[in-house]
């Protein structure tokens, strides 16, 4: 798969997604028929209830799940139906992902986890470039330190670095603040979108904060696996 970089090709397109799981109930309907386009650059925040089907929308887009229905285009890229080997070079290359329990290997240093998506690309440069990315959140002074040595905040911010270094179209976050107190939090979100606007990466993230979804320039709420509301907004990064 080869993305494409005009900025006429919105960064995701869904047409008519759903997600049908089973479990000892029967069926359960995930996602109800999706269909959201998402221009490149811009930032989403997505809100709902627990159960409303958030985190199974990002895992489709991520192509960590396959749709039952419908169609997933990422960067002009058809990605729902391609083998896995497919998929997780495309995310290696065109996706980051930020979780709410940041997902850094303990027994590696704020360098070597950063420098482990590039170092899988087969980047001669990936100690460098993970030492400018650390560098660009904040964490100069900590890339030798490992995970448990470091503040949820910072291990946040590893993880931030992590997802970024390989220039990604798309920035996908799962609560990325969930996990952090409210000043914490707002640093944190100063940090994601300050490296959105330099590498114009779109942005789209979960959060249960209001404070959060006010700062990106788009909200999208779901209820029971359907797109309940959609709105845009002049976008402020100082809110």
């Amino acid at each position: 798969m080869t993305p494409l970089n005009s900025s006429e090709i919105p960064t995701v397109a869904l047409d008519n997604v759903h997600l049908t799981l089973t479990n000892s109930a029967g069926e359960v309907n995930i996602l109800r028929g999706i269909d959201c386009t998402i221009g490149a650059g811009e930032t989403v925040g997505i809100i709902g209830p627990s159960g409303s089907g958030k985190t199974s929308l990002l895992m489709v887009i991520a192509g960590l799940e396959q749709p039952t229905r419908g169609t997933v285009h990422i960067a002009g890229n058809k990605i729902n139906g391609q083998s896995e080997d497919t998929l997780a070079k495309f995310r290696r290359d065109h996706i980051g992902i930020v979780f709410q329990d940041f997902h850094l290997i303990p027994t590696m240093t704020a360098l070597e986890n950063v420098a482990l998506p590039l170092e899988f690309a087969g980047a001669p440069d990936a100690f460098d470039r993970a030492e400018t990315g650390l560098a660009s959140v904040g964490l100069a002074q900590r890339i030798n330190h490992y995970p448990g040595q470091l503040s949820g905040g910072e291990q946040q911010r590893v993880a931030i670095a992590r997802a970024f270094v390989t220039e990604p179209a798309l920035l996908l976050a799962d609560e990325p603040t969930g996990n952090l107190d409210g000043k914490t939090s707002h640093s944190v979100m100063d940090t994601l979108l300050d490296l959105h606007q330099r590498h114009n990466t779109t942005l789209m993230l979960i959060t249960h904060e209001p404070d959060v979804a006010k700062r990106c320039s788009r909200t999208i709420t779901l209820t029971d696996g359907c797109i309940e509301n959609d709105t845009s907004k002049a976008f402020d990064s100082t809110s």
